[in-house]
């Protein structure tokens, strides 16, 4: 039973970091109606984004040490309610600055109790295939902008974004909150078996602050946080763009659901090449093929050509994200996963907060995303720089019986 149970958690996780993660983006989607319906600035409602990458750091870090000390039931369980209590509020706001905050804050803050201690859950239920597991979770991201994306757009088309904004909360109630409720802890003879199957990282003997201080997780933290901010302002006014290049509206959001589906096989692809030759390897090359498809992003302005690069694209950002909680669990073993996954993942927030705003920022100057996919492209390239800095990986080794 505990065996299969496992597939049962996986499952859980990517449903609930499809609709967590699939809600918060969804801003993106409502980026146009929102400023025609309030006459408020692109800036102004990308920085309610900005917002909830830079309280998702805190949040991270907050509910990864959360799950290590209370485990990660009562942790999703809470984001479940505070998700649709946000999202819910947020819809009838009429104020900017209100508005940023309450999308912001509080959907950042909620959005945040998943993925991080729904990694550490899964990590604690295998042993091997490992990597295969937590890509498999984090799947459900890329899910995300093939159903909650096109969904919030027919909303829209078919209400207005307030309504549409209001049903996507309580939807989050629906699903969320009994996905939560079948979240367990592992057993104690997997959680045992998973803890000796890998030794001899130095990194296991290692408290929280020390391993804050180590090069594993200097290095851990700076690629994550320069991957994402990389990736972050692409994605985000990916859709902007497109109608810009003279993209429909609807197939612009059908090429953000093409990098969504894009993102889940890379994931599962990123996730069985990871277990086979290394993650390493596999994220150094991600990472390069990433920074080199958000440049060429400027040479295109047809969606055929959307569609093929948003391929490539969704595949590599997709397939690199899990790979950054493999790393975290084979170099600091599972006792302090949510602590110092939280922290990376705090890291990785605060570089995906720089992508919306920045993109809003340039909208509204030079009435152009240029500069933009310039800029990210060249701090992509800076990500790859760091990873090829990775410590060694803690070799696996069998204990005796």
């Amino acid at each position: 039973m505990a065996i299969s149970y496992r597939w049962v958690i996986v499952a859980a996780g990517a449903l609930m970091t499809c609709v967590a993660l699939g809600a918060m983006f969804s801003l993106a989607i409502f980026l146009e109606p929102i400023s025609v319906e309030t006459n408020w600035s692109r800036a102004g409602i990308s920085s309610a984004m900005t917002l909830n990458f830079l309280i998702m750091g805190v949040g991270g870090f907050m509910w990864g040490a959360a799950t290590d000390r209370f485990g990660p039931r009562i942790v999703v369980l809470i984001g479940a309610v505070l998700l649709g209590l946000a999202l819910v509020l947020a819809s009838q706001i009429h104020s900017l600055l209100v508005f940023q905050i309450t999308y912001g804050v509080l959907v950042g803050l909620a959005a945040s109790a998943f993925f991080a201690p729904m990694i550490v859950a899964t990590t604690a239920w295998f042993d091997k295939h490992r990597s295969l597991a937590v890509s498999l979770v984090s799947a459900g991201m890329g899910v995300a902008p093939m159903t909650v994306s096109p969904f919030a757009r027919w909303l829209i088309t078919a209400y207005d974004w307030r309504t549409a904004m209001f049903y996507i909360g309580v939807m989050s109630w629906v699903l969320l909150i009994p996905a939560a409720l079948l979240v367990r802890r592992a057993p104690d003879e997997l959680a045992a078996a998973g803890e000796s199957a890998t030794v001899g990282g130095e990194g296991y003997g290692m408290t929280a602050g020390q391993a804050f201080k180590s090069m594993q997780f200097i290095v851990l933290g700076l690629t994550f946080f320069a991957c994402c901010m990389a990736h972050s302002g692409p994605i985000f006014h990916m859709v902007s763009y497109a109608m810009a290049c003279g993209v429909a509206p609807m197939a612009a959001v059908s090429i953000y659901s093409v990098e969504g589906l894009a993102g889940l096989g890379g994931r599962v692809v990123f996730g069985v090449l990871g277990d086979k030759i290394g993650v390493k390897p596999v994220l150094v090359a991600g990472l390069f093929i990433q920074a080199v498809v958000i440049a060429a992003y400027l040479t295109v302005s047809k969606l055929g050509e959307f569609y093929l690069l948003a391929v490539i694209f969704g595949g590599t950002y997709g397939g690199v994200m899990p790979l950054y909680a493999v790393l975290a669990r084979d170099y600091f073993g599972p006792r302090i996963l949510g602590t110092v996954f939280g922290a990376a993942t705090m890291l990785s927030s605060i570089g995906m907060a720089f992508g919306p705003l920045a993109g809003g920022w340039v909208y509204d100057a030079y009435a152009s995303y240029t500069w933009l996919f310039i800029g990210s492209a060249i701090v992509g390239l800076g990500a790859v720089a760091i990873a090829l800095a990775f410590p060694p990986q803690p070799r696996q080794q069998l204990q005796p019986a």
